[in-house]
């Protein structure tokens, strides 16, 4: 067994909430140590920014490419993630020399696996030379390369957070600006794939028709009714057909409309199709989990976890597992980087369709 190092997983999702930090001590196969976690949470100017860049991505052919602003999106999404790690570090009084590697997910604002195009705008270099510590970035290219959809890259953590859990098949179920699954199996067998919709479409209803950047406890979904025909509407559409594994980019579903509901019935009806996705991808799993395990930002909208809780079975928070649910994606670049550094595989044919597994990963050093 290698020795365990300390490090740092920088995450921002495309639920544009912040940027997740946590801090884990690894081998790379199993945790020793969990250290604390933070979110720095992105003001209203910082997800213009973001929100211009997904915009100007979306015309995006080549992952190399930065047109128009993306070049200074990058620039400043690098700054901001530096400036988290030092104001973590401050917050918690570590220094440098305590952090072995940082894992940079960075910022996807284009993911089109079906032509192989990946972007996640953060530059790994410029990094390492802001922090002083070595950086493993652009974890998803190499499993594209490779035939893999690129994503989703946490099963493999999520495997080592449920090694004690002995009633499996389980669940974890991440519910960010998409909703993504990973099923482990008795044997620890990975099965992994988004199931759709997370919190990207409620989260923009809100923000276009109250200017909230979200429905804080699923308060305006508690009072809204659900439109049928619109749920049926996005759950025909033929992603829902695919094999798995399969992965979506944050828009995909974008272009479906909601047509006159009120504020509280398009949020009542984006929940009912987040959460029956959820249901639906029980078909695509070799056995039916006996529990599932809920993390990221979707398990604070009550009213998701209730539409949960009515079709799936044991239905329960990180938490109750004493697992920090806002920190697992964070954690699991940290552990991502120990594994990249190692050559360990970051990505396995049931998790993203890739030919064989596959390690993966940029080193930068500053």
């Amino acid at each position: 067994m290698s020795k365990p190092v300390t490090a740092l997983g920088l995450m921002s999702g495309t639920s544009l909430d912040g940027i997740d930090v946590a801090l884990l001590e690894t081998d790379g196969e199993s945790v020793n140590t969990f250290g604390p976690a933070a979110t720095f949470h992105y003001s209203d100017a910082q997800r213009t920014i973001l929100r211009q860049a997904l915009v100007e991505a979306s015309r995006l052919t080549d992952r190399q490419q930065r047109p128009g602003s993306l070049a200074k999106a990058e620039a400043q999404i690098t700054q901001w993630h530096a400036d988290a790690v030092h104001a973590f570090c401050a917050q918690h009084s570590i220094t440098n020399g305590k952090i072995d590697v940082i894992g940079f997910h960075g910022q996807t604002v284009i993911h089109r696996p079906e032509v192989g195009l990946t972007v996640q705008l953060g530059d790994g270099h410029t990094l390492a030379s802001l922090c002083r510590v070595p950086v493993v970035y652009d974890l998803r290219a190499n499993d594209m390369r490779h035939g893999g959809q690129g994503a989703p890259l946490v099963p493999i953590y999520h495997q080592a957070l449920v090694r004690e859990i002995e009633e499996r098949p389980v669940a974890i179920l991440n519910i960010g600006g998409v909703a993504n699954v990973t099923w482990i199996g008795p044997h620890g067998e990975l099965v992994a794939f988004d199931t759709g919709p997370g919190n990207a479409l409620i989260d923009d209803w809100m923000k276009m028709h109250t200017g909230a950047t979200r429905d804080e406890g699923g308060l305006h979904a508690a009072r809204g009714n659900v439109d049928e025909s619109v749920v049926a509407q996005f759950l025909g559409d033929s992603f829902f057909e695919q094999t798995v594994p399969k992965s979506l980019d944050r828009n995909t579903f974008a272009g479906y409309r909601l047509g006159g509901l009120s504020v509280d019935d398009g949020a009542a009806t984006l929940v009912a199709v987040t959460a029956r996705a959820v249901a639906a991808a029980v078909q695509h799993m070799p056995a039916t989990p006996k529990s599932w395990i809920v993390c990221g930002g979707g398990r604070h909208n009550r009213t998701i976890m209730n539409a949960l809780a009515a079709l799936l079975p044991d239905v329960q928070s990180a938490e109750h597992l004493h697992l920090d649910g806002d920190a697992i994606e964070a954690q699991a670049w940290a552990f991502l980087a120990v594994r990249a550094t190692r050559g360990l595989p970051l990505t396995f044919p049931g998790t993203t369709g890739v030919k064989t597994p596959v390690s993966g990963g940029v080193i930068a050093r500053p």
